[in-house]
């Protein structure tokens, strides 16, 4: 236990005694360690916490210099001020003007009577330390025994219960993708929203780091976990004390262990998934039920479905490890494979296989149509050449694969996804036209929009809505809003423009508006690839 003012005072053996009615919240201060000075002005000396004792050889009479002394020792940082008495001594009782200014300044004031050397209360508080010092490392075995047990158990949450009935702090794991995968008994289900936005931060670094900050009063930190990769992510709510946090390092180690072993336990399932795939793929043209069938047997319902490849040896960067093993030469099947795996993990359904072929090694996946296909790629193939097929059914997938393969190289060209429903004709159109001619066009169209309140939202909002090919889910990730919201804010767009989305002139009216005033052809409003208008 940390020691006090009180605790010193509790001693018989140094007979302390309070100089003033101290309220009791001062005495119970935290004492850290112990010193003695007569300088007149010792503050710049102090760090924090100390018991400040004296003499008073230079110890100042008038009232005002006293105070000026008492403040100086306050904002030093010191704990308390301890006065020594005694025959030979300058001092046989602490003078009323010194005891005026502690009161009035609020630092305890404490007498040490003559036969009570300074050496004897050095020593109570160097031992009382060292003492706490034992007790904390004790604690911190005891925890990391109880948690090592817990590792031998079935999963991470008797690791999380252990930890948080040892330290009273609240512990949750969760998947690289921010979903909850087991938690403590303090822990909450779905974590506040400053905790959601560290959790993110820390996911994008990969291991590179964690994160702290305090939301309400209550602290909040995220730790990676993994080896080599990000295989998850630790909150910890609450304020760990000294034993708790040298503990934080073994806690980590032990979960980063069990994520590692799940890891390797669902590879047997990756493989399922990836010969499904091949299966897929592999058919000329299969029976449009057998492959929804196929398709729903790993959860994947979408009613249509495109390819992706991404060329595994490609990437500028590794989010899981310090660097990327094999960047920009072609990865190692070993690296392809833990790619594939991040893949698989963010992509429903987990459809995605490594393939060896001419160009190198690559990954082919199918995913569904409402997927934000591109920012999965900036999370788990940063920097990677990939290509994005067009929607299909889910029977003609293998001509989107395909097409996706042939763009890698124009992804390669361009340094980012390249998709095959970026058109180029729309793109040459607004390069040739005259500048005045295409604004005011565009004033045309969205004027009503500039005349609203909140018209940069609703331009923004309709100008998403249009890239995703009308995507109301992909919308609303990509702004980061309910989908209600940009239902509602699309509703009153139409209203003030008197335009209809369900109308396929209209449509394409919106969207080269939105086009000409990003005065941008060759990225969209997030910096992606322009796509044509929707029913176009």
């Amino acid at each position: 236990m940390p020691l006090h003012i009180s605790d010193l005072l509790a001693r018989p053996d140094l007979r302390l005694s309070v100089t003033y009615d101290v309220p009791p919240p001062l005495l119970a201060r935290t004492i850290e360690a112990a010193t003695v000075s007569d300088l007149p002005a010792p503050g710049k000396w102090l760090q924090g916490g100390e018991l400040l004792m004296t003499i008073g050889l230079l110890l100042p009479r008038e009232p005002a210099a006293c105070r000026a002394y008492v403040r100086d020792v306050a904002e030093g940082g010191a704990a308390c001020l301890a006065l020594g008495l005694g025959q030979g001594l300058p001092y046989q009782e602490a003078p009323e003007p010194l005891v005026t200014a502690a009161g009035e300044a609020g630092l305890p004031l404490l007498t040490v009577p003559d036969g009570v050397p300074f050496i004897a209360v050095t020593k109570a508080v160097f031992e009382a330390r060292a003492e706490e010092q034992r007790e904390r490392l004790q604690r911190a075995f005891a925890t990391q025994r109880r948690l090592t047990a817990a590792a031998t158990g079935d999963g991470l949450r008797p690791m999380l219960a252990e930890w948080t009935a040892a330290t009273g702090v609240g512990a949750a794991v969760f998947d690289p993708l921010g979903r909850l995968l087991a938690a403590g008994e303090r822990a909450q289900r779905t974590p506040p929203a400053p905790a959601r936005d560290l959790i993110e931060r820390v996911a994008a670094r990969g291991l590179r780091g964690s994160a702290s900050s305090t939301a309400a009063g209550q602290q909040l930190e995220v730790q990676p976990l993994g080896a080599r990769r990000l295989r998850g992510l630790l909150l910890l709510t609450g304020r760990p004390d000294d034993a708790a946090r040298s503990v934080v390092p073994g806690l980590v180690s032990l979960l980063s262990l069990e994520l590692e072993r799940r890891h390797l336990r669902d590879e047997p399932e990756r493989r399922r998934r990836s010969a499904l795939l091949s299966e897929l793929l592999a058919a000329e043209d299969p029976a449009a039920g057998r492959a929804r069938d196929m398709l729903r047997s790993v959860g994947l319902t979408a009613e249509r479905v495109r390819g992706v490849v991404v060329a595994a040896g490609g990437g500028a960067g590794d989010r899981g490890a310090s660097a990327a093993p094999g960047a920009g030469a072609g990865a190692p099947d070993g690296a392809a494979q833990e790619m594939a795996a991040d893949l698989a993990l963010a992509m429903p359904g987990g459809l995605v296989r490594v393939v060896d072929g001419a160009p190198g090694t690559v990954i082919e996946a199918v995913v569904g149509e409402d997927l934000d296909i591109r920012d999965v790629l900036a999370r788990f193939a940063p920097g990677c050449p990939a290509g994005i097929g067009p929607a299909t059914a889910p029977e003609a997938v293998r001509v989107s694969v395909r097409q996706a393969t042939g763009l890698l190289a124009v992804s390669r060209s361009s340094g980012e996804p390249a998709e095959a429903r970026q058109s180029q004709a729309s793109r040459l159109l607004l390069d040739l036209g005259d500048r005045r001619t295409l604004h005011g066009y565009a004033d045309t169209v969205l004027g009503p929009l500039d005349l609203a309140d909140n018209g940069e939202e609703l331009t923004a909002t309709l100008a998403a809505w249009l890239e995703t090919g009308g995507a109301w889910d992909a919308t609303s990730r990509r702004l980061g809003v309910h989908r209600h919201t940009v239902r509602n804010r699309l509703d009153k767009a139409m209203d003030l423009t008197g335009r209809r989305l369900d109308d396929p002139d209209d449509r394409f009216d919106l969207w080269l508006a939105t086009r000409i005033r990003r005065g941008d052809t060759a990225t969209g409003t997030d910096g992606r690839p322009a796509a044509p208008p929707p029913g176009r």
